[in-house]
């Protein structure tokens, strides 16, 4: 089969297009006739040894796919739409993922958004619902609110009924945010009185953040006091910021949250379908749509991940690889 490999930690420059050795499905895995292939930033990372967990060398990176189930097993059946996340793998034309990863699709969901859907829209839900308990009314700050993870935050935190501030650097980037959900947009300099001046003073309830870097510091002082949370989804700004812990105290009882999903899926393997179970009817109802605007062919993978790499993805990213 046509697959990528990374051969080396060298970047989104040094991966290989070539032939491979198609993946054999395991006992409680499910094989998937890749059609399409998300591109997000934990793939940057990997190809540069950078993330959580390094894969050993040469592997094939990919962590979320949509496509069609060959064979009966683990609950599906042959044909089956599914979206998936195998984590590393997905950019090939077959995929042997775990169940507990597959997810199937709605009638009205097709596989090429269905590919942009696993990763942030869990990530958004796992954020906004298990720690940042999101309640009906509060006002959520996005930052990277044109990116893949904000863009989803920003339309489910609308779907749960929140006000929706979003955060943007272009012009281009705040009718994205818009498009998905956000009522408000800011420009990243400057946020923090563009905040305080869209809420009286009072400040948000919730903060997502993606990004980090030198935003973390302004990101807490937009919280309101006795009660904000900051929620610490990445660092795609690259800078990893630190706190003193007394400011915490100073602010008046905020909160700075983890997102790990890694850790969660791994401690709770059935959890992520137990997110898409309660995704469903958003799904169904069209009220999450991600937005695409880059689609780039298997043999431009180092092409789409530096598409993302320097920034430049609005929405999120895909290769086409069987449809």
């Amino acid at each position: 089969m046509l697959g990528v490999l990374v051969t080396a930690f060298e970047g989104p420059g040094a991966l290989v297009v070539g032939e491979l050795p198609e993946p054999e499905a395991h006992e409680g895995q499910v094989l998937i006739d890749v059609e399409w292939a998300g591109v997000v930033f934990p793939d940057v990372l990997q190809t540069r040894g950078e993330y959580q967990t390094r894969p050993e060398l040469p592997f094939v990176p990919g962590w979320e796919v949509s496509g069609t189930v060959r064979t009966d097993g683990a609950g599906f059946r042959a044909g089956d739409r599914v979206a998936a996340l195998p984590v590393t793998g997905g950019f090939a034309r077959t995929a042997a993922v775990d169940a507990s990863m597959v997810f199937p699709l709605p009638d009205n969901v097709d596989t090429r958004r269905g590919a942009a859907l696993p990763l942030n829209y869990l990530t958004a839900h796992f954020a906004l619902v298990h720690r940042g308990a999101l309640r009906p009314g509060e006002v959520v700050l996005v930052h990277g609110a044109a990116g893949g993870v904000g863009s989803a935050a920003c339309q489910l935190a609308e779907a749960y009924g929140a006000r929706v501030i979003a955060v943007v650097s272009t012009d281009e980037k705040a009718r994205l945010a818009l498009s998905v959900g956000a009522h408000h947009v800011v420009r990243a300099d400057g946020f923090l009185d563009a905040v305080r001046t869209l809420t009286d003073g009072r400040g948000v309830d919730l903060v997502i953040d993606p990004v980090g870097g030198d935003r973390f510091r302004n990101s807490l002082r937009s919280l309101r006091h006795g009660g904000g949370r900051l929620l610490v989804l990445g660092f795609a700004g690259r800078g990893i910021p630190t706190v003193k812990v007394n400011r915490l105290l100073m602010m008046t009882n905020t909160s700075v949250l983890g997102v790990g999903m890694d850790e969660y899926w791994r401690q709770e393997p059935e959890a992520a379908r137990a997110q898409w179970r309660e995704l469903w009817p958003l799904l169904r109802s069209g009220r999450l749509d991600p937005p695409i605007s880059s689609v780039f062919p298997l043999d431009q993978a180092s092409a789409a991940l530096r598409h993302l790499d320097e920034r430049k993805a609005l929405g999120r990213t895909l290769l086409q690889i069987g449809a």
